[in-house]
Formats: structure tokens, C-alpha cells, sequence
């Protein structure tokens, strides 16, 4: 199953496309974006292996390169339609950069379980940096398919722990029975970590503001 590190990039990368990618050109790239990002989306981690590749969107993660001629594959990033169409040309300006306002790079930096966290109750999304605030909310990470995917996910695990499934070490299932729940699990979101007991609110710079809880 996919898991999360708390160090290192989330997303590695494999070898780019051989051909050049233009602006006409750049969804060539699918293959090798499915390759990297394990069919998930770079955001909200949502499984797309089960759409058509029609039905996927690829992001240009900063859309001020998307003026160049060419499409740099390393600024290509795998994403369900929601959150490439939540976050389109979104950038955050000069002075709210300078306060450490930005959006997370999945393949340059651990995003989840680092700097994004899951309440446990709402399962709504904590960002504990000024960066991951702004994160959640410009790709709306919080909107109500999101929150319900992550609170059917967590139900299914609680309820495999009532019953003693073992994923990880031993069997208490049938081989071939314990891998079809791998395999349906594997098709959630995978498993976000709680807020740190000791993360306070992050002071919030101007120009960002984070979504209320509903």
C-alpha cells in the first residue's frame, strides 16, 4: 500500500519523455506521469488509475513557465480535474513569497504528514505552515468530496482493526482475501497522520486565510 515518509520528497521522478514536449504536445507525458506519481493525483492523492487518461489533467505546477516554448517535464504534475481546475495560474505574489507563503512541491519536499495533517475527527486538512495553509486552501484540499473520501477511508480502516485484519505483519485473513483489501485500500487515499499534539495555530501573513471549519 502507499505509504507516507516523513523525509524526502513524496514523488520521485523517473527518466523524462524522449521527445520534446511543446504546449501542444505536453499530455505525451502521461505515461511517465502516471509512472511517477503512481496514478495519484500531486495534490489531494486521490487513486486515477481507474479513469481513462482523457479523464486525467496534467498541471504546470508554476504557470509562469508556461509561456516558454518548451514544457519542462519537471514542471508537469499528475492531478484529478478538481484540484488543476482549484488551482489553474494561482502564484502567490513577490511579498507573500518573501513571508514563506507558497505551494508544496511533492517532488522536492515531504508534504504530508510534515506539513499537512488530517484531523482525526473531520478529517479535514491542518496545514501547520503559513506554505501549507496557503497549499490547502488555493487547491481547495478541504472541499466536501475530499473530506468525504478521507472519512469513508478512515471508517474502512477502523473497522478492518475491529475485526483484527493485520495488513502490514501476520495474516488473520486468507492470502488471497487479505490482498483484495489491499488492493481496495490502495484505491483510497492513502493515510494522513493527526496534527502534532504540540502545533499551534501558524500566525497567518497577509494575503492569506485559511478556511473555517464546517
Amino acid at each position: 500500500m502507499t505509504t507516507q515518509s516523513s523525509s524526502g520528497p513524496r514523488v520521485r521522478r523517473g527518466a523524462p519523455p524522449r521527445r520534446r514536449l511543446t504546449p501542444h504536445t505536453y499530455r505525451r507525458a502521461l505515461p511517465e506521469l502516471r509512472r511517477d506519481f503512481k496514478d495519484r493525483c500531486a495534490y489531494c492523492m486521490r487513486f486515477l488509475g481507474a479513469m481513462g487518461e482523457r479523464e486525467m489533467a496534467i498541471d504546470h505546477f508554476d504557470p509562469r513557465l508556461k509561456r516558454r516554448p518548451t514544457q519542462r517535464y519537471s514542471n508537469l504534475y499528475l492531478a484529478d480535474s478538481s484540484c488543476n481546475g482549484f488551482k489553474t495560474d494561482t502564484w502567490p505574489s513577490c511579498r507573500l513569497r518573501k513571508r514563506g507563503v507558497r505551494f508544496l512541491d511533492c517532488c522536492a519536499e515531504a508534504d504530508y504528514d510534515t506539513e499537512i495533517f488530517e484531523d482525526p475527527q473531520t478529517h479535514r486538512l491542518v496545514g501547520t505552515t503559513p506554505a501549507a495553509i496557503y497549499h490547502i486552501r488555493n487547491i481547495d484540499l478541504n472541499a466536501p468530496h475530499l473530506v468525504r473520501e478521507r472519512a469513508d477511508r478512515a471508517r474502512l480502516h477502523a473497522k478492518l482493526r475491529r475485526h483484527g485484519v493485520i495488513l502490514r505483519e501476520g495474516r488473520r485473513l486468507p492470502g488471497d482475501l487479505l490482498d483484495e483489501v489491499r488492493r481496495v485500500l490502495d484505491r483510497h487515499i492513502p493515510m494522513i497522520d493527526p496534527p502534532p499534539v504540540t502545533a499551534a495555530a501558524q500566525p497567518q501573513p497577509a494575503g492569506v486565510v485559511s478556511q473555517p471549519a464546517q
